[in-house]
């Protein structure tokens, strides 16, 4: 009798862990009058997104490069050894915004934002290494592991109430770190991406570039970046749409720029929603041996990030995408994008305040 009993209530537990593995997500899309899906209408390539900013070969240039001495050692970047695992050590003085948003850079590409109406979001959370399989593929291959993944507690992720994904690279999605999550929060996507969510109950708003949602007092814009999108290892190039993320309340505005290549879209983002309060720009992943001008085509380099941030009317810009909780990949070293930074911010006299993070690091602006 016992057995019995105890056996009911092994399969009634099971039961329920299937149940809730097998909840179906719950997806909306959001487009609008002004949203743009740049798509194929005919050809082997149809119903692909495509790069609304895509340049011929012969065609890209760039408003500034450095040529020589790119990476010089910098005093306020304290390293082991040249260029790698280092720590940004200069006092800053924050800019006075007023704002009310406070920002944590978790590393990488991921970080927590509050927003001023008391809400939590997380910006391309990802929390530990690639999800399986390109992990293992990694690792076969000798590719270079995150030496140091964020730690975010418990009650962070309890609290958070949105999650915004840019795109699906291994390195910006994770399915590890949604199921960590949970499906409490609202999960923002852009279009197609919601074929790539586990299954789990997840609440998901699919977005088209230049549109809109409106969490709490937020508003949740969609935005065009200079990139692409894919996730698994073959064929699905651009099945879904990829971007960046501007979050808009009172006025104030905070720009999330997604991997992206320099291109005529900051321009044309300034333009629609006016100088940005706060840009958080990635400055990595540019540099190959081999493939250096495809790299640089699709991410900005340093300089390229700066004018970007003078183009968006950035009153603060926040770099990332280098440092100790990158993968290193596409840069010579974890820190060489910030030596250069510092360098061609010097070369080219920006006036864009930066404010420069070591990852775990918040600031209130």
């Amino acid at each position: 009798m016992k057995l019995r009993k105890l056996s009911s209530i092994v399969l009634l537990g099971c039961t329920l862990l299937l149940n809730a593995c097998s909840m179906s997500n719950k997806v909306q899309r959001q487009l609008g009058k002004d949203a743009v899906t740049e798509q194929f209408t005919e050809g082997e390539h149809q119903g692909l997104y495509r790069n609304l900013y895509r340049t011929p070969v012969e065609q890209r240039h760039y408003p500034a490069n450095c040529k020589s001495d790119c990476y010089p050692a910098h005093q306020a970047v304290k390293c082991k050894t040249p260029g790698q695992n280092c720590r940004y050590i200069a006092v800053q003085q924050t800019p006075a915004l007023t704002t009310g948003f406070r920002v944590q850079w978790l590393g990488h590409a991921s970080f927590v934002v509050n927003a001023p109406d008391g809400q939590q979001l997380l910006i391309d959370p990802v929390f530990g290494q690639f999800d399986w399989p390109v992990r293992w593929v990694q690792w076969f291959a000798g590719i270079i592991k995150r030496p140091y993944t964020p730690t975010i507690s418990s009650t962070t992720l309890t609290e958070t109430d949105a999650v915004l994904y840019s795109h699906l690279h291994y390195d910006h999605f994770s399915h590890e770190s949604i199921q960590q999550i949970g499906n409490k929060p609202t999960y923002y996507l852009p279009l197609g991406m919601a074929d790539y969510m586990p299954e789990g109950g997840y609440n998901i708003i699919e977005h088209a570039w230049y549109s809109q949602s409106q969490q709490g007092e937020l508003n949740i814009h969609l935005v065009p970046a200079h990139h692409f999108n894919n996730r698994r290892l073959l064929n699905d190039d651009n099945k879904a749409m990829w971007g960046g993320w501007l979050l808009e309340h009172g006025g104030k505005t905070l720009f999330f720029a997604g991997d992206t290549g320099y291109s005529k879209h900051f321009t044309d983002i300034q333009q629609k929603y006016g100088d940005i309060d706060i840009c958080l720009l990635p400055i990595a992943s540019y540099h190959h041996e081999s493939h250096g001008d495809w790299y640089r085509y699709v991410h900005t380099t340093p300089e390229d990030a700066l004018v970007a941030a003078k183009e968006l009317g950035c009153k603060v810009m926040i770099p990332w995408g280098y440092g100790n909780a990158s993968w290193q990949m596409g840069d010579i070293s974890s820190h060489s994008p910030l030596l250069r930074l510092l360098h061609m911010q010097q070369q080219l006299k920006s006036q864009v305040p930066l404010l420069i993070l070591n990852e775990g690091e918040r600031v209130q602006l």
